[in-house]
């Protein structure tokens, strides 16, 4: 198999993150090493993260700027040219505010997707890991027990069995000479049970704090999209309450886009510092733990580099054979003379088949190419999905942090034109009868204002015709008059009860009763009455 570094070639985005400028909380300078536990490197992430603060309070800073210049500078009237351009720039703001939003709803499902794959393949990789150390260590210290109870036992009571023939004898002590050869060099192999329980602890921690991220980013998106829907309706409704309370939601989620972005930067940069130089860190790593020799054997596996396990597994390998064959003798020889020692040698037979076995499942396992394959596979999951996922977040949250602050500024352009209306509509003469709300209201009034002009026109009527009745006739001009404006006014007869006579504005229609009582009056009458009529 090739090398390592063959295989892996760190992406060129790792690269450029790398080189990102590592400045601690003092500023001051730092290396560009990988090294997590280091105070001073801790605090050069959290001065980007800090970068990224200092990018909400500039963008916080120009928005209060243009809201205080929207604010000092509105005028008291504006003209009609004026007012449908600042319509179409606010419809032109909310539509690109849209757009923004989701783009960068689609470029975050795309990042938290592909953040989550490199995660999962991470941790995918050292469960297998681990999973391999712990066959290792299962079949090593299956091994050795049964090599120091079962194997012992078992020459103990053919050394009894065996005490007068003193070649048997011989035969049972080098037998144990060969098995605690054996149990040396298993014991000389490395502890794997601490490697074993570091990679499950972080392979469990760290699918625990995905988990948890990729929710939290699910979350953020679906509330970034409802927040940009629901504020685009209500510029389209003209709602206050609607635009008031998007305004609010739109100032706690750009704050949001900028603490997401600085977290995203500040861990795509130490991943990136990781993924530029992994071999260096895993060495420092594991130095107190596993030799520096296996460590380089396992992280490239070439084939130039000697296994460091070959000297054991070729001694165990000799070691079981020798016993065997000794096994294969005794059956032989020693069980005509002692057949109470045969249920011994066969258990013997057996626990030595059962240990090749595991001597060849042992050498499987300590092969570079399945451990090397788990680390190769960690390192594309974390250092191609995983930061090429965060670098998606990123753009996520600059992309929602625009559309924010577009959608920040329109609203109160939105806000500004529904008062313009409302104060327009407020301005309407009530007395205006082409005003329908002060038609509705005077309706009700002009009944009880104009009943008793009415009353008294009609009892007067009713005095005058039996004392001297008419004898003139109404011209038609009014008549013709009132038919023809009328008609200006699309021909539909509207019925009110007080006639508006002698009124500027169009007169609307009587009602059939009250148009011939009308023509039934004299000129000298209309006179008389003429003020109880007029509205």
């Amino acid at each position: 198999m090739s090398s390592a570094r063959v295989d892996y070639i760190a992406p060129w985005w790792t690269y450029w993150l790398h080189q990102f400028p590592h400045v601690n909380l003092r500023f001051q300078p730092l290396d560009h090493t990988f090294k997590p536990q280091d105070e001073n490197y801790q605090q050069s992430l959290i001065f980007l993260g800090c970068v990224a603060a200092a990018g909400l309070g500039v963008n916080l800073l120009c928005l209060a700027i243009y809201l205080s210049f929207l604010c000092c500078c509105r005028k008291d009237e504006e003209e009609e040219e004026s007012k449908k351009s600042n319509s179409c720039c606010v419809t032109w703001a909310a539509v690109a505010a849209g757009l923004i939003c989701c783009v960068a709803v689609g470029v975050g499902f795309y990042g938290n997707s592909e953040t989550n794959d490199g995660v999962y393949q991470l941790t995918y990789s050292l469960y297998n890991a681990n999973h391999t150390l712990a066959g290792v260590d299962s079949l090593v210290t299956g091994t050795v027990g049964g090599m120091q109870s079962g194997l012992n036992e078992h020459l103990s009571r053919l050394g009894e069995i065996f005490a007068a023939r003193g070649d048997f004898v011989q035969t049972l002590q080098f037998m144990q000479q060969m098995s605690e050869n054996i149990i040396k060099q298993l014991l000389g192999l490395p502890d794997w049970e601490k490697a074993k329980v570091d990679l499950a602890a972080i392979a469990d921690q760290t699918a625990y704090v995905e988990y948890y991220r990729w929710l939290t980013y699910l979350l953020i998106l679906i509330l970034d999209l409802v927040i940009c829907l629901a504020a685009c309706l209500g510029l389209a409704k003209q709602s206050r309450w609607l635009l008031t309370t998007m305004m609010v939601c739109g100032v706690l989620t750009l704050i949001l886009s900028w603490a997401s972005l600085g977290a995203d930067v500040a861990t795509a940069v130490g991943t990136s510092d990781f993924c530029v130089a992994p071999d260096k860190f895993l060495m420092n790593q594991t130095k107190d733990v596993i030799s520096s020799d296996i460590v380089h054997y396992y992280l490239y596996c070439s084939q130039t580099l000697p296994n460091p396990f070959q000297q054991s597994l070729t001694v165990f390998q000799r070691s079981l054979t020798t016993m065997q064959i000794q096994i294969q003798g005794l059956l032989q020889f020693a069980v005509p003379l002692f057949p109470t020692a045969e249920r011994d040698l066969l258990s013997i037979q057996h626990l030595l088949n059962n240990s090749e076995a595991s001597l060849h499942q042992l050498t499987a396992l300590l092969d570079c190419r399945g451990l090397n394959k788990d680390y190769l596979d960690a390192l594309i999951g974390v250092c191609y999905d995983g930061v090429e996922g965060l670098l998606y977040l990123c753009l996520f949250s600059l992309l929602a942090a625009c559309a924010f602050s577009v959608m920040l500024c329109a609203i109160p352009r939105a806000w500004r034109q529904i008062a313009n209306r409302d104060r327009d509509y407020d301005d309407i003469d009530d007395g205006d009868p082409f005003n329908p709300q002060s038609r509705r209201m005077a309706s009700h009034h002009s009944q009880q204002a104009n009943m008793h002009s009415f009353c008294s026109y009609s009892s007067s009527m009713g005095s005058q015709t039996s004392l001297h009745p008419p004898t003139q006739a109404v011209t038609n001009a009014p008549l013709s008059e009132y038919m023809n404006q009328s008609a200006l006014f699309g021909g539909n007869p509207r019925y009110e009860n007080v006639p508006l006579i002698g009124r500027g504005s169009p007169p609307p229609s009587y009602s059939p009763t009250m148009r011939a009582t009308y023509l039934s009056m004299t000129e000298d009458q209309i006179r008389h009455f003429g003020e109880d009529f007029r509205a």
